[in-house]
């Protein structure tokens, strides 16, 4: 006899199967072992570095790949194209601007202190004042003393320019008769490793939930309760962060456009919700372009826009990086200047067009940045038991960015489409 069908314990099994589910799952788990064990659980917050260790491994080589592989293959010509670049670094600036703004007028980074109390660098409150990235050991990164160095040392500035210099070396080569057969293959065997790499760091980030149970058993045994409620703030300064962008740039470049913002809503709305459960703009995807289609925009600048840009419309993953850098610096006392804020700017320009495509790819890129700035990443598996909340957020903010900048890219709606 077939046993009785319930909806609700399906719906419970499938959020256990998943990274979301897991993840608050060994939140959970982790405060009740905190709470009851107590100091005694500070080993288990060695499982969140190690992962971390093992995030800054494999993202490093795939930012590598990834960026290589954009330069060799990518083929964009055109009005078209010089548009698309130029709205979408336009957008991720004012993402950015917007990220820094809140960090530095909020300072909910002064929140997670707790959280990172255990972080280097290690400082008296005086000589924190003080404190700040070496800007100029920073730009000397640049060039590597090894071809190895900026691997080995997870300096993800210096691999962005090898990257570059090799993919325009092989676009040149493609052209050379003599060799373009040898550089097509190149070109493959560099697909290859970006899907390799791509495939090793999702089945790193698998192991989220229980470097997330370590964390917070950690958190909750050496502080208790009250350590946590500075991700409370952080979770709501992110989110309220993401909207003000929409609200601010999005909808202002529809105001431009010449298009209705509550016919832009009802049309985007089944991809962002699909994005917000699916967690990923890329397996938005097809409910995008059906979206823009159902918008009257042209095939052309929605391939070019949704499909072609979708590694450069990273709005959402561009404000967190930024306002997150910020307040992880703060947390451990690190006032940066201006000019330092610059530098974690452009990097998680580049980091965050490198690394979309993957899971927790703004987690990822995060971890990135703030290794290569010299900021500590030792508390981020913190930060990741609430991330999945955020990430959700900027996918949502990510398919609409897909969308204004293929808007963008048509144009200024003519008076004949308007009436239609």
């Amino acid at each position: 006899m077939r046993a009785p069908y319930h909806p609700e314990m399906s719906r419970i099994t499938a959020l256990l199967r998943s990274l979301t589910g897991q993840i608050i799952l060994g939140m959970i788990l982790g405060a009740l072992l905190g709470f009851a064990l107590g100091p005694a659980t500070a080993p288990l917050g060695e499982i969140g570095k190690v992962l971390i260790q093992a995030i800054k491994v494999f993202a490093t080589p795939l930012l590598f790949f990834a960026i290589l592989h954009a330069v060799v293959s990518t083929e964009v010509k055109g009005r078209h194209a010089s548009r698309m670049l130029g709205v979408a670094i336009l957008n991720g600036g004012i993402a950015l601007a917007i990220g820094l703004t809140l960090s530095n007028v909020f300072r909910v980074g002064d929140h997670l202190a707790p959280l990172f109390s255990g972080a280097e660098p290690a400082a008296t409150p005086d000589q924190k004042i003080n404190q700040k990235i070496e800007f100029a050991k920073v730009i000397a990164g640049f060039v590597p003393t090894s071809v190895v160095q900026p691997f080995a040392e997870n300096l993800a500035l210096t691999v962005i320019l090898l990257a570059l210099l090799l993919g325009f070396a092989l676009r040149r080569l493609k052209k050379d008769p003599e060799v373009s057969a040898v550089a097509a293959n190149a070109e493959s065997a560099i697909q290859l490793c970006l899907r390799a790499t791509e495939i090793i760091l999702t089945w790193v980030t698998k192991l989220a939930p229980v470097a997330v149970l370590g964390a917070v058993a950690f958190a909750v045994g050496k502080s208790g309760f009250e350590s946590l409620k500075g991700l409370t703030y952080y979770v709501a300064l992110g989110l309220g962060g993401l909207s003000l962008h929409v609200l601010i740039t999005h909808h202002a470049w529809l105001l431009y456009l010449g298009r209705s913002i509550p016919q832009f809503w009802r049309e985007a709305r089944e991809p962002v919700v699909y994005s917000i459960g699916a967690n990923s703009s890329l397996a938005t995807l097809p409910l995008t372009l059906k979206a823009l289609e159902r918008l009257k925009v042209t095939k052309q600048a929605s391939t070019l826009g949704a499909c072609v840009g979708t590694n450069f419309n990273n709005d959402g993953i561009l404000l967190y990086e930024a306002m997150a850098a910020l307040m992880v610096a703060q947390a451990v006392g690190i006032d940066l200047a201006f000019a330092d804020q610059v530098v974690v700017a452009l990097l998680s320009m580049v980091a965050a067009m490198g690394i979309a495509g993957v899971p927790e790819a703004g987690f990822i890129s995060l971890a990135l940045v703030l290794s290569t700035v010299g900021l500590p990443t030792e508390s981020l598996p913190l930060l990741l038991t609430v991330d999945w909340i955020i990430a959700r957020g900027r996918s949502a903010v990510n398919v609409a960015s897909d969308m204004v900048v293929s808007m963008a890219i048509d144009g200024p709606v003519r008076p004949s489409k308007r009436r239609a």
